[in-house]
């Protein structure tokens, strides 16, 4: 009984930690520095300071700002300055993110701080991020014309996902080799993950049930304990580097959105899928000799094509904060307990900015900073806070439920 209860004493303490971190750290940063209340949208190219040093601004990351204040909204507290910052968001991306000359309804990568159009990828991860937007704000707000605009979006991408070979400029030649790599089935399971929670469609499952076979069938390869990031285009193994790369943060993510899918369906062997996946990720990923998750990892222990391979950043760590949380949830094994203590100690050693809130991004392989921005083209509103809030609510979940 008196381990019990120490057991739940340090569940609840944790969740206070996550909880707090959240509401008191992450979020007040975003709110006062990011959110741009005279052209509208979010500014994301924030230095340690949150003083801005770029007023460019990327779509995505206007995307993950909505989904963010919406999400807060909708699921800890209905107020009025979160709501008022997503609509702030929305009315920027529906002015200015979409392209009015595109056909098809894509939307830009980057514009200027007044909207005017910079960059557009041949990618549809920018689309992705705004489907999840707008289901969330659509909630949020009881706002009809975000949840068709979130459905639109997403026909659109399931559409460019049958057909892979309509997307333009490939960055290798289709007649010479034809491949594909494991980020758009990921992230498409999780925007399908996103909107199912928000609106009725069968269609939801039906794509969710294919994209968890793609993953198995073509990218997690049992005999070599690995989920690869790019293969053939049936699933062939590379013998490349870009063949041989493993990304361990995208592996670990990936894992907590099949343990979701399991845990959605009832399907404990697709829950223990999953967190086989987790296991080896974590081996491949976990750095030996200085702690922390290696940014990305050649399979048979060959130089890495990317240059960065051996920096630690932020994203990884929290992915396998909540997949780690998850996993012991589910299964209540003890490794998963050991595992994520042992991210959590890495992670807040070395990631908080104890002066300033937020967490650094980038750091060298020894945990000391690289780059001291909180935010840039690829760093925002979305991985930390999503991890926070996901964490404080499952372990929320774990005392309810006595799962401990």
């Amino acid at each position: 009984m008196e381990i019990n209860l120490i057991k739940r004493n340090k569940i609840f303490e944790i969740k206070n930690k996550y909880k707090n971190i959240l509401l008191n750290d992450v979020i007040p940063f975003w709110s006062k520095y990011s959110v741009d209340w005279k052209y509208n949208g979010f500014l994301n190219y924030l230095d340690r300071d949150g003083s801005v040093y770029c007023t460019d601004k990327s779509v995505w990351i206007q995307n993950r700002g909505v989904w963010l204040f919406s999400k807060l909204y909708n699921e800890v507290e209905h107020k009025d300055e979160w709501l008022n910052i997503a609509n702030n968001g929305f009315k920027f991306i529906m002015e200015h993110c979409f392209d009015t000359n595109d056909q098809e309804g894509r939307m830009f990568f980057s514009v200027t701080q007044d909207g005017k159009p910079l960059r557009k990828r041949r990618y549809y991860f920018t689309e992705t991020f705004g489907v999840i937007a707008f289901a969330e704000y659509a909630k949020a707000a009881n706002n009809q014309i975000a949840l068709e605009k979130a459905r639109t979006i997403y026909r659109l991408i399931i559409d460019l996902y049958r057909n892979n070979l309509r997307q333009v400029s490939p960055k290798i030649n289709p007649q010479t080799r034809l491949t594909k790599t494991h980020s758009v089935p990921m992230i498409i399971l999780a925007t399908t993950q996103c909107l199912r929670k928000i609106d009725n469609n069968p269609l939801y499952d039906e794509i969710s049930g294919i994209i968890v076979n793609e993953i198995f069938k073509d990218f997690v390869k049992e005999d070599e304990h690995a989920l690869f990031e790019t293969v053939g285009i049936n699933g062939e193994r590379l013998d490349s580097p870009q063949g041989r790369c493993i990304n361990p943060g995208h592996a670990i993510e990936t894992s907590w959105f099949l343990m979701e899918e399991g845990r959605y369906r009832n399907d404990e062997n697709l829950i223990n899928k999953a967190c086989q996946v987790l296991d080896w990720s974590l081996d491949w990923g976990w750095d030996k000799k200085f702690g922390g998750i290696l940014y990305f990892v050649d399979i048979e222990s060959r130089p890495p094509e990317q240059l960065e391979w051996d920096m630690k950043l932020w994203w990884p760590h929290t992915e396998a904060l909540y997949a780690t949380l998850l996993a012991y949830q589910l299964t209540k094994k003890d490794k998963y307990k050991i595992w994520h203590k042992r991210i959590h100690e890495w992670a807040f050693a070395h990631f908080p900015d104890k002066q300033y809130g937020e967490w650094f991004g980038y750091l060298h392989r020894d945990g000391s900073i690289s780059l001291k921005l909180k935010g840039n083209l690829w760093k925002g509103p979305f991985h930390l806070p999503r991890a926070l809030l996901l964490c404080w609510k499952l372990l929320d979940e774990m005392l309810q439920n006595k799962a401990i």
